[in-house]
C-alpha cells in the first residue's frame, strides 16, 4: 500500500511527448509508448491548436488502454463469478470454474475451458477489448462447464447474455481486420 501514492502521482505526471508531423498523413492520428516517452504522429497541416487537442486525446486514449490491459486473473475470476450467478443461476454448482486466467498462448481462439478440471483461460488479446466482449467470452466459455460442445442446449445458454450477437460481431471483426480466421464455433 506504501508505493501507491507514488505510483498515482506517476500516472498524473504528463509524459514526455514528442509529436511527428507527415505530410502524408491526411486525417489519422495515431500514438505509442516509446520507453517514457509518448510519440503523437499527425498530418502536418494541422494548427497548433489541433495539435494541442490531439495530443491530450491521445494520452487519454493510450491510459485508457493501458488500464484496460492491467486487468488481473483475480479480477477475470471474480468478474466469472458474477456472470455465472446473474445468467447461469440455476447451474450454480455446474458454472462454478476453478480458476480463470489470461494467458498469451491463444492465438488462434479467444477463450478455452476443459470442463474436466473445471478451468478457463481467456487470450490475453481480449483484455483491451470493451467490458461487454469480455463478458460474452467469459459467458461462453462458462457454458461450456455447463455443455462441453456447442449444440443448441449451449448456445441457448449463451443467449441469455443481450450483447452476445453484438459481441459475436465485435470479434468477428476484430478477427477479419487482424486476418485471424477465429471462431466461437
Amino acid at each position: 500500500m506504501g508505493s501507491t501514492p507514488g505510483l498515482r502521482q506517476a500516472s498524473l505526471r504528463k509524459p514526455v511527448v514528442e509529436v511527428r508531423r507527415s505530410k502524408r498523413r491526411r486525417r489519422t492520428v495515431s500514438a505509442y509508448r516509446d520507453g517514457e516517452r509518448v510519440v503523437v504522429l499527425i498530418p502536418a497541416q494541422f494548427s497548433r491548436a489541433e495539435e494541442r487537442e490531439w495530443v491530450d486525446r491521445m494520452l487519454e486514449r493510450l491510459n485508457a488502454r493501458e488500464q484496460r490491459s492491467r486487468r488481473t486473473d483475480a479480477e477475470l475470476q471474480a468478474r466469472a463469478v458474477r456472470i455465472a450467478a446473474r445468467y447461469l443461476p440455476e447451474y450454480t454448482a455446474t458454472a462454478q470454474p476453478v480458476s480463470v486466467r489470461w494467458v498469451t498462448n491463444q492465438n488462434g481462439r479467444w477463450g478455452s475451458c476443459t470442463p474436466v478440471d473445471r478451468t478457463i483461460r481467456i487470450s490475453h488479446r481480449v483484455q483491451e477489448m470493451p467490458d461487454w466482449v469480455i463478458d460474452y467470452v467469459l459467458l461462453h466459455e462458462l457454458a461450456h462447464l455447463v455443455v462441453p460442445n456447442h449444440n443448441v442446449e449451449f448456445w441457448d445458454l449463451v443467449a441469455r447474455y443481450p450483447k452476445t450477437e453484438r459481441a459475436r460481431g465485435y470479434l468477428e471483426g476484430v478477427s477479419a481486420a487482424a486476418g485471424f480466421g477465429i471462431s466461437d464455433e
